[in-house]
């Protein structure tokens, strides 16, 4: 089933919105700052980072730790904590158990790092990733990692389930890119500098049953390689992932 707006519950735009949680928003942006730094904060860090006093920010984070979101080291510095791995077990389980094998599978044909996107709001978004064992360098592709919709083949590879028309009702704000026509007809999307200069990816959509479509992709330095071999591999991959799913 392709999703759609009615099918995931999404409101109709109104004039009015409900206003929203300042509290929560912070607690939830608190969370994402921690979570993209590359080592632990302290309060005055984060505090600035957020925007708002000292005092503000320790509110906030006595909350977070109660429910043991956020921990503090020895010195007192704060890294996000375990409560985070139980809540992340839920999030499309069953995408990450049909893909892990897969990503496996096709990270150690290709010798490339292998990883599924979904789909978020204007974001993909990284669910699961897998590095060849036995490579000299491999590129890391970490959950959460997250890049506009609109550059990258995961992107594309997501429009080419879509005719031009399905796509501007479901992202009005997000142009359809004739790469993505190729790409429907192929089974899979390429780019090249769009995400990060100097390297290319190359995806391949995934229908996930009631929900959003997904992406399976590999990552790789620009180096000549065959984009139709690769193309056809993670292709393969997705139709597997598919079934798996079915």
């Amino acid at each position: 089933m392709t999703w759609t707006p009615t099918e995931s519950g999404t409101a109709a735009p109104t004039d009015r919105q409900p206003p929203h949680s300042q509290t929560l928003s912070r607690g939830i942006r608190a969370l994402e700052l921690l979570a993209e730094a590359p080592g632990p904060l302290t309060i005055a860090e984060l505090a600035t980072a957020l925007g708002v006093h000292r005092s503000i920010a320790y509110r906030i984070l006595r909350t977070l730790e109660d429910h043991s979101l956020v921990v503090r080291d020895s010195a007192g510095r704060l890294t996000p904590g375990p409560g985070l791995a139980v809540l992340a077990r839920s999030v499309s389980t069953d995408l990450q158990g049909a893909a892990l094998p897969e990503l496996t599978r096709l990270c150690e044909e290709v010798g490339m790092t292998a990883f599924v996107v979904v789909w978020d709001h204007q974001e993909c978004v990284t669910l699961v990733a897998v590095e060849p064992r036995n490579a000299d360098a491999t590129l890391a592709q970490h959950p959460g990692t997250r890049h506009p919709l609109a550059v990258g083949a995961p992107g594309i590879a997501l429009q080419s389930l879509y005719t031009p028309a399905q796509w501007r009702n479901l992202v009005p704000t997000q142009d359809y890119r004739p790469e993505a026509a190729a790409a429907a007809i192929h089974g899979y999307a390429t780019s090249h500098d769009e995400v990060i200069r100097g390297l290319s990816s190359v995806a391949a959509p995934v229908r996930v049953p009631g929900k959003r479509p997904a992406a399976v992709a590999v990552v790789y330095v620009q180096t000549g390689q065959q984009d139709a071999r690769i193309g056809e591999a993670v292709r393969a991959t997705a139709t597997r992932i598919e079934a798996a799913l079915a």
